[in-house]
């Protein structure tokens, strides 16, 4: 049976892969829906944005607003966490079409008697769906459209705006045209808005050479606190295996003393769901935890899906690797990177459901001791629906537990992850230096249907990277780096220890730690503060007090002529906060250059005075032209202002 109705709904846009992916939102955040909306002839077309919560059974509808070029838009907020469906749907409005011809033709002083008519058989089918008084004032109009002696108060009635808005607020959608169903995921703020910070437990001990426990991470809960870090991002803290065990410096060939790698994870002390012994028991881990949500720090834990060659899945579980006609299984490998002392878990294998069933009471097992959040190790050597699943049973009893991708790797393959459900993903900021490249990368993220499913998490190292820039970088350049991170993107995480304090000696010619506490115990003075430490609470502290900086689509670059100072405005979904931030990329010398402010997205006019305050040092400046001079010092290489216009 072919459609009959006359009205066309394409290019609806946010949808993600034809409507099969998802898109994602947070608590209160607002879905902005478009669609082009067509019919045959001049009719007058009407469309509709419907929309509801997955607990809710009846649709919530706002009318569509046309714009240019027969783009109709609408957008509904997101009230609470969970998925969402919307639609559209359009049609021919006969009522309105009607009061429109007949006020042409009243106008041009023809005689509409018989248009009359037909005006009262339409009102005759709104009076079941009106309130008494609207019936009322209907069935006077019905009487007075087919009495003669009242032609001059029926045509008055025509032409009034409370018929209009009668026939909008009721209207009768016959043969109407509908799209289908798309989805969206709402998570809770933190999945927007969050600020981490990483360090390996084993390394919190005051006392060199002593392996650190969750007791001596207590310790630093203040300290972390109060720099304006959300989220304690722990390596894994299980037990280690002790065949094929790292040494120092990634050795093949460890010390009695070497701790190895904290990756390698499974030995005769458990697997997944055990805690290395020397960090303490489950009870100190979750002593941890309820501590640190005092201290508004939630714990995040590494998700590692592999095991070291003694992990008891190993015995328990063999058919979950790949052996070899030699009867070993070939160690992990991220060419050009080795991994002896992991085996990859064999995902094709018979007990797939078995394997999959395990992984997902790992995870249910720690959100039961209060973990909510988890950095995946490596999710894109994982089968791609295997997140799917996993994330969404999650979610069905644990809505606000999130998820962050850590996947360095190609493009596509991070945005599949993404889409999958993964809550946050890593992203190439970490080697974007320029401002081409910075610009360039940003406006991806943010301008494209990216945007829409993906949230970066802007990291300026791991320990897993040490990027060319830093090693042997100056404080200036560690300082760009982090309000780069901070202000482009709402989410933001460091290997905090080692960037805080400038550890950046390199394995030569690579991008990796020289003796990295990937295998090793590190010392470190944890009641340091010096330059960069203050900037990074001070940052942190703006980005709380600021909704523009709480989010990443909402983002401009400005134009300024100078290559070396790269700006951008920023501001919250009802612009009542806007900042603008420029950052100088030279951490050696001064750069001075003339910023043009985006006058048509800030709503005003040249000539218009805008006072722009530093957020860092309190300094206010009043604005009156397009163009303004900026001026930028390595020992302070950016403003960020908040704008009053």
């Amino acid at each position: 049976m072919q459609n009959q109705s006359r009205i066309v709904i394409e290019n609806v846009t946010p949808q993600i892969n034809c409507g099969n992916i998802f898109i994602k939102r947070v608590v209160n955040e607002i879905v902005n829906v478009s669609a082009d909306v067509l019919v045959d002839g001049h009719d007058i077309i009407e469309a509709s944005l419907l929309f509801k919560h997955e607990k809710e059974r009846k649709w919530s509808e706002t009318r569509m607003s046309a714009t240019s070029n027969d783009v109709y838009i609408a957008s509904f907020k997101t009230a609470k966490q969970g998925f969402y469906s919307y639609k559209l749907e359009g049609w021919v409005d006969y009522a309105l079409n009607w009061q429109h011809g007949i006020v042409k033709k009243i106008e041009d002083n023809q005689l509409v008697k018989s248009e009359l008519l037909e005006g009262a058989e339409i009102l005759k089918t709104l009076l079941k769906k009106t309130n008494k008084n609207t019936a009322k004032y209907l069935k006077h109009l019905i009487t007075i459209f087919k009495n003669n002696d009242s032609y001059k108060e029926a045509i008055s009635e025509v032409t009034s705006k409370r018929l209009q808005i009668i026939f909008i607020e009721n209207p009768t959608k016959f043969l109407k045209n509908e799209t289908q169903e798309f989805k969206v995921y709402v998570d809770r703020k933190k999945a927007q808005f969050s600020t981490w910070y990483e360090f390996f437990p084993r390394s919190a001990s005051e006392e060199a050479n002593e392996h650190g426990t969750f007791k001596d991470c207590h310790k630093l809960l203040p300290r972390i606190a109060d720099m304006g870090f959300d989220t304690l991002y722990f390596p894994p803290i299980h037990p280690i295996g002790q065949i094929n065990r790292k040494g120092k410096n990634n050795t093949t060939k460890a010390k009695n003393d070497d701790v190895g790698s904290a990756w390698g994870i499974g030995s005769k002390h458990g697997g997944h769901k055990d805690i290395h012994p020397e960090l303490g028991s489950i009870d100190d881990f979750k002593a941890l935890i309820t501590d640190a949500k005092n201290q508004g720090i939630e714990v995040a834990m590494d998700y590692a899906l592999q095991a070291a060659p003694d992990h008891p899945w190993v015995k328990e579980h063999p058919e979950w690797f790949k052996w070899r006609p030699d009867g070993t299984v070939q160690y992990a490998e991220n060419p050009p990177k080795k991994y002896q002392d992991i085996l990859p878990i064999y995902w094709e294998n018979d007990s797939y459901k078995n394997l999959w069933k395990e992984c997902l009471d790992i995870l249910l097992y720690w959100i039961d001791c209060g973990i909510t959040i988890f950095r995946v190790d490596n999710p894109h050597t994982k089968p791609y629906y295997f997140w799917n699943w996993v994330i969404a049973e999650v979610k069905k009893k644990h809505p606000d537990v999130l998820f962050l991708a850590e996947a360095f790797t190609r493009p596509k393959i991070m945005q599949q992850l993404a889409k999958q459900g993964f809550t946050q993903s890593y992203t190439y900021f970490t080697w974007r230096e320029s401002k081409h490249e910075l610009t360039e990368y940003v406006n991806e993220l943010t301008q494209t249907n990216q945007k829409e499913y993906m949230r970066p998490n802007f990291w300026p190292n791991t320990p897993d990277i040490n990027p060319y820039h830093l090693q042997g970088a100056n404080e200036s350049k560690y300082l760009q780096r982090y309000v780069l991170a901070a202000t482009l993107s709402s989410n933001i995480g460091i290997y905090g220890p080692v960037f805080e304090q400038m550890i950046s000696e390199a394995v030569p010619g690579k991008e990796e730690y020289h003796m990295s506490e990937k295998f090793q115990i590190c010392h470190y003075n944890w009641q340091l503060e010096n330059k960069l430490t203050i900037f990074i609470k001070t940052i942190n502290t703006i980005r709380k007090e600021n909704e523009s900086y709480q989010q990443t689509n909402n983002i401009k670059f400005c134009f300024i002529e100078n290559d070396n100072l790269i700006a951008f405005y920023k501001w919250n979904d009802d612009k009542t906060n806007e900042t603008l931030t420029v950052v100088s990329l030279d951490p050696y010398y001064k750069q001075t250059g003339t910023i043009q402010l985006p006058l048509a997205e800030l709503g005003i006019h040249h000539g218009h005075t805008v006072q722009v305050k530093d957020l860092v040092t309190s300094n206010s400046y009043n604005w009156q032209n397009e163009w303004n001079y900026i001026e930028l010092h390595p020992t302070l290489p950016f403003h960020m202002f908040k704008i009053k216009k």
